[in-house]
């Protein structure tokens, strides 16, 4: 099937957006880093752009009479300004902490986004996929759950593949584990915009598009090789600046994974709030097991790409489920 005007349209701001924003803030970001300072705001702000994109879309071809969910739509966009402009001024004051003043902006602005999001009329959130409950509301936690499940299972396999079983039996063993994903879901609400500013371009716009236009299977892979390609300022000047395209071969093989399972959950629930949980559960597991959130500067071997393949097969495996399988309408 092909895109109708509308939908082109929409393509064309989001992908301006989602894309291009990465592009120009990526040198910024590059000035930065061979300066020296602290670049942890730049990957901060980009979360938000796919969302910011998708909301631009939505307004500059809004119809007549319409109703959008205004007050959470120009919020968001305002969050989007306020993290990129956090990511400018560690620039110019580069001495201070951007790794906890970064999470300032998006902490605070969290919370207004959600009293926003729910003084929007319950039906104008189900109709731009912002529902809190989606198809299967009940189910919605299932797949989580299950995410979750499933994330062990990898870092089990990747532990045995590494020879480091123990330090997977010591961490499931350790009573701070527990304790740090009590924290986990906690703060899950004081963060959660960055999150959806990810899956809200991702699954609800981006997924549906390329589905229709080049079926279940393929729009799902050619999202996951465009959401790792879409991480390429970040691989280059923040994960892996001296391994970088190490970086970037193994980006694409986890987010085209991840493609796979979120993109599995949503068609399941209609939910967006099961990728996001599921992104965030990835994305902060990392402070969970090893008690520091940073994940910068890694250094990467070729031996891990074979790895990587290996135990995100627990992902990659649900392309073959019945949910891809479908005819489409």
């Amino acid at each position: 099937m092909t895109w109708n005007e509308t939908e082109k349209k929409q393509l064309i701001i989001f992908t301006l957006t989602a894309f291009g924003l990465p592009i120009l803030m990526g040198v910024l970001m590059g000035i930065s880093y061979y300066r020296g300072n602290d670049v942890t705001a730049f990957p901060t702000a980009q979360m938000y752009y796919p969302a910011a994109g998708v909301i631009l879309a939505k307004l500059f071809t809004k119809k007549e009479g319409e109703l959008l969910p205004k007050k959470f739509y120009y919020g968001f966009l305002a969050t989007t300004a306020v993290t990129m402009v956090t990511a400018v001024f560690s620039m110019i004051w580069s001495q201070l902490n951007w790794m906890v003043l970064s999470q300032i902006p998006v902490i605070i602005l969290s919370i207004v986004l959600l009293i926003l999001l729910c003084v929007e009329k319950k039906e104008i959130r189900r109709a731009y996929g912002l529902s809190f409950t989606g198809k299967q509301n009940a189910k919605s936690w299932l797949y989580m759950l299950l995410f979750f499940a499933l994330y062990m299972l990898r870092l089990l396999f990747s532990c045995v593949l590494e020879g480091q079983i123990s330090m997977f039996v010591e961490t499931v063993t350790s009573p701070m584990t527990y304790i740090m994903l009590l924290n986990l879901a906690i703060s899950f609400f004081l963060s959660f915009s960055a999150f959806l500013g990810e899956e809200y371009g991702w699954r609800y716009f981006f997924q549906p598009l390329l589905q229709k236009r080049f079926g279940l299977k393929g729009g799902v892979l050619l999202l996951g090789v465009a959401w790792g390609l879409w991480h390429l300022p970040i691989n280059i000047f923040y994960y892996s600046p001296d391994t970088w395209m190490i970086s970037v071969l193994l980006q694409i093989i986890t987010c085209v994974s991840f493609a796979i399972f979120f993109g599995y959950g949503y068609l399941k629930t209609e939910n967006i709030w099961v990728p996001v949980v599921m992104h965030y559960i990835n994305n902060n597991m990392i402070a969970v097991l090893t008690g520091t959130g940073d994940i910068s500067g890694q250094v990467y071997r070729w031996r891990d790409v074979p790895l990587t393949l290996l135990v995100d097969a627990v992902f990659i495996l649900f392309l073959f489920s019945k949910v891809y399988r479908r005819k489409e309408k």
